[in-house]
Formats: C-alpha cells, sequence, structure tokens
C-alpha cells in the first residue's frame, strides 16, 4: 500500500480552476455532525440563496441515520440542527461549515448527541464563567495505519528528540500542522497553538480559553478541519489513546479549567476544593473520559509516559504524571487553572467538560438526567 493516497496525487491546478468559478451569489453550506460511534465525522453540503449572516439563517436539514449507525432503515431519517457557523477554508468565502446537533425522528438526541446535556449545565451555571482550554494530541499515519515516515515493519530512535523539535530528522508531518492551523484561524476556531509532541509523528493543537459550550464546539470543528486537510495531502490523523504498543507516548486531550473564583486573588484555594471534588468521583469522570466507558483509556493511563495509573487519583505542582496538574505559575501566583489530564485524545469534549462543571458545582443531576 502507498504511504499516501491516491486522490492527493490528483491535479490540485486544474481542481483549482474549478475552484475559482463564480458562484453567481450563492453560498455553499457544509453541515457537520457526530456520527454513531461518538467519535467520526460526516459532512455533506448543500446550496443556499445567499450568504447567511447568523445560524438562525441556517435551515434544519436532515440524513440517513442508517447509514451512520444512527438508526433503523425502516425509520431512517435523522434532523440535522445548527448550532454553530464558520468560514470555509477550504472553498473559502462567502461558503460556511456548519455544526450541527442530531436530533432522532421525535426530535429527541441522538445517543451519541451529548451538546444538548453539556449546554444545559453550561447554562444552569453561568455565574461560575467557567474557562476552558483543550490539548488535543494526534497522530499522523500513512495510509497503511503505520505512523508517517516511521521505518516499515519498524521503530524511529527512542522519544527523546522529537517534542517541540525542528529539523527533518525529527519532525514528521509539519506541513500538515501548519496549514491546519492557518485554516482553524481563517475559519474562527479559536486555536491558540500547537506542537510536536514526545512521540515521532504526534502533534498537539490547543482550543481556548472558550466559555462554557464553545470549547467543545470549536474543537469538533477543529478536529473536522485537521481530517480535511490531512484528505488533501493524502494521511490519516488518529486520536487514539495508545497508536502504538510499547515505550511510546499516547494521546491525550489535556483539560484545562478556570472559573471566575479560580482566577482571582486566593483563587488556589477554590482550585483546590475542585480537585478535592474530583478525587471522590474518579472512577465516574473515567467512564466518560474516552467512547467505550474508559476501556479506550486503560491502554494509555499507565503510569508511566506522563501519565497517572487509570485506577488511582492523584495531583500535584507540575506533576505531568498526576491525574491533575496544577500548573508551577499557578501555585507561585495563588490562582488561575488546574490541568485535568485523564480524557483521551478521542474523548467527547461535551462529556469532558459536563462532568467537571457538574462535579464542581455538585450538580450530579439536572432534572431527571445524569451524565454517570
Amino acid at each position: 500500500m502507498e504511504s499516501v493516497s491516491a486522490c492527493s496525487k490528483l491535479n490540485k491546478t486544474l481542481r483549482q480552476h474549478y475552484l475559482n468559478l463564480p458562484q453567481g451569489g450563492k453560498c455553499q453550506v457544509t453541515y457537520i455532525w457526530i456520527d454513531g460511534s461518538g467519535e467520526g465525522l460526516r459532512n455533506k453540503t448543500r446550496t443556499l440563496d445567499e450568504e447567511p449572516k447568523s445560524i438562525a439563517d441556517i435551515p434544519e436539514w436532515n440524513f440517513d441515520g442508517s447509514s451512520t449507525d444512527q438508526s433503523k432503515g425502516s425509520d431512517s431519517d435523522m434532523y440535522l440542527v445548527p448550532v454553530q457557523m464558520f468560514r470555509d477554508p477550504f472553498i473559502l468565502d462567502p461558503n460556511k461549515l456548519v455544526l450541527c446537533e442530531v436530533l432522532k425522528y421525535n426530535r429527541e438526541p441522538a445517543e451519541t448527541n451529548r451538546r444538548i446535556s453539556c449546554n444545559k449545565v453550561m447554562e444552569a451555571t453561568k455565574e461560575h464563567c467557567v474557562w476552558f482550554g483543550m490539548e488535543q494530541e494526534y497522530c499522523l499515519l500513512s495510509m497503511d495505519r503505520y505512523p508517517y515516515r516511521w521505518p516499515k515493519g519498524g521503530f524511529p530512535r527512542p522519544q527523546g528528540p522529537y517534542y517541540c523539535a525542528v529539523g527533518a530528522d525529527c519532525v514528521y508531518g509539519r506541513d500538515i500542522v501548519e496549514c491546519h492551523y492557518k485554516a482553524c484561524l481563517y475559519a474562527g476556531i479559536k486555536i491558540c497553538g500547537t506542537n510536536a509532541e514526545v512521540m515521532p509523528g504526534q502533534w498537539e493543537f490547543q482550543v481556548g480559553p472558550c466559555e462554557g459550550i464553545d470549547v467543545a464546539d470549536h474543537l469538533w470543528v477543529a478536529r473536522f478541519i485537521l481530517h480535511r486537510v490531512c484528505e488533501d495531502f493524502g494521511l490519516l490523523a488518529t486520536m487514539d489513546p495508545k497508536p502504538i504498543e510499547g515505550n511510546w507516548n499516547g494521546s491525550g486531550c489535556h483539560t484545562n479549567v478556570s472559573t471566575k473564583q479560580m482566577r482571582e486573588e486566593g483563587g488556589l484555594k477554590y482550585i483546590e476544593q475542585a480537585i478535592e471534588k474530583l478525587s471522590h468521583r474518579h472512577q465516574e469522570h473515567i467512564s466518560v473520559y474516552d467512547p467505550r466507558g474508559g476501556e479506550d483509556n486503560k491502554r494509555r493511563l499507565t503510569g508511566l509516559h506522563e501519565t497517572a495509573n487509570i485506577k488511582d487519583f492523584s495531583h500535584g505542582v507540575a506533576n505531568r504524571g498526576a491525574s491533575i496538574r496544577i500548573p508551577r505559575q499557578v501555585g507561585q501566583d495563588g490562582r488561575g487553572y488546574f490541568e485535568d489530564r485523564r480524557p483521551a485524545a478521542n474523548c467527547d469534549p461535551y462529556s469532558v467538560a459536563e462532568a467537571i462543571v457538574r462535579t464542581y458545582t455538585t450538580l450530579f443531576c439536572l432534572g431527571s438526567e445524569s451524565i454517570y
């Protein structure tokens, strides 16, 4: 099998000719949604007569849920409800990317639509002004699903020279990373940084700070943009928490959290209170920090490779081997934020954000609903 896809080798100059054609005032809108796996993304595009000015201008749509593992063929229509709009970095203005919630035939949330529950919690706890920043790690793969530029059937040099590295012998796939970064900025994603990670071919980008539901909306669309950029280059991006077994780092989605009280003078006290509450619900959080109830994270959270053991809860200042890390600067300043290092790279950020806010505010149930 070739390292890159055949489609990536098609004539891009010829393609550009068609992309440059005028649209006659019309607008192409790409609807994006989470499929039945809880981690895959799907999309389809329609034409609107004019450029939408806000999310209210974009109509609901539908799709065949039996083809995305979200319904049966005998009753397959699912609703797409637009919730966030972004500029399209692939076919450019005036075209749009639109993140959608998925509703079933009875307009109840689909099983993998965790946004509705998360948003209810964020609205109910608005007075806390919770900010999030999420660090999305991922690994670039060739089409044979082996890490990009790794020797076929073998391994590169051991970990050490790759983290935040420069140089062709240490950096694998920077073109994709830089194109993804620029595409996110163009789209309006609140991306705030990127860096090469510990394992060769592993990277990270950060989204935030965002208040409430926005961090998860922006992270999902940033993931979509990453997969589309990789598609153009003929490679794959995986958020598998442990893409390669052995003495190699896994991939997480470290989640930084700060409330209004934590950011004010003396806020360290509230950070410590939050950590104490999190310590009592460790297993409940682990169960929603990957799509398979903790089974994916078992391979990553071993107590090695900058992780805590999945069975234990721990915390510390500047300790990347803990469940919760308090950054050194926060410890010195006495205020700021904490980092939950447990979420897997393939987590649903809605579930992660909701679980943290529920635990911190002791909002374990909202009506008849509970995330755990």
